[in-house]
């Protein structure tokens, strides 16, 4: 998979879904500054993943601008069991690092699914993404972000309405446009 490709599928997905449908109130602001980082891993196992996931930690040790990172990983853990495993690992690497507290990790997946929900139930599409991805998050940062936002608690009810408002359909047309958009590549209609 062409690396460039799945970088702007995800970029396209930022943008028109995650900034787009206003799933979080944080993210215009970094996306607009520059300060996101899209990062796509050619890792094949979860071994190399995790190296690259502690590089990307560095990374944003060493880079106080960069406020976020996505790391893409198109070709390992598309299986979310998989993937869930996974996620204690990288929480296992922040504590072994000592960063937990500093940066915190938030999940994406093409088939994410919320405990408690069938497959299908469009509340998952929250945390759908085109690809697999880790983001890595800068806890004071979102901290601060929280801290001026005046109703944080009421964005997860709010993004579920809006899924179950949209629609199974109109999501998988807007997933499915991240990956392969249009020859006009702009947003589909109707958002």
């Amino acid at each position: 998979m062409q690396e460039q490709v799945v970088r702007r599928a995800v970029e396209r997905w930022v943008e028109q879904v995650v900034v787009g449908l206003d799933l979080c109130p944080f993210a215009r602001r970094e996306l607009v500054r520059g300060a996101v980082r899209f990062t796509v891993s050619p890792a094949t196992g979860a071994s190399e993943l995790l190296a690259e996931l502690h590089a990307e930690l560095q990374h944003l040790c060493d880079h106080p601008a960069v406020e976020t990172t996505l790391l893409i990983h198109p070709n390992v853990l598309t299986d979310f069991d998989d993937y869930l495993d996974f996620l204690a690992d990288a929480e296992e690497l922040l504590r072994y690092l000592e960063l937990e507290g500093i940066f915190q990790v938030a999940s994406f997946h093409p088939d994410y699914q919320f405990a408690d929900t069938l497959p299908e139930d469009v509340s998952n599409y929250t945390n759908r993404s085109p690809y697999p991805l880790i983001h890595l998050l800068r806890e004071d940062s979102l901290s601060r972000a929280i801290d001026g936002y005046p109703d944080v608690e009421g964005i997860p009810e709010r993004n579920m309405a809006r899924m179950r408002q949209l629609g199974a359909e109109r999501l998988q047309a807007l997933l499915a446009h991240a990956v392969a958009p249009g020859p006009d590549a702009e947003q589909p209609s109707g958002t």
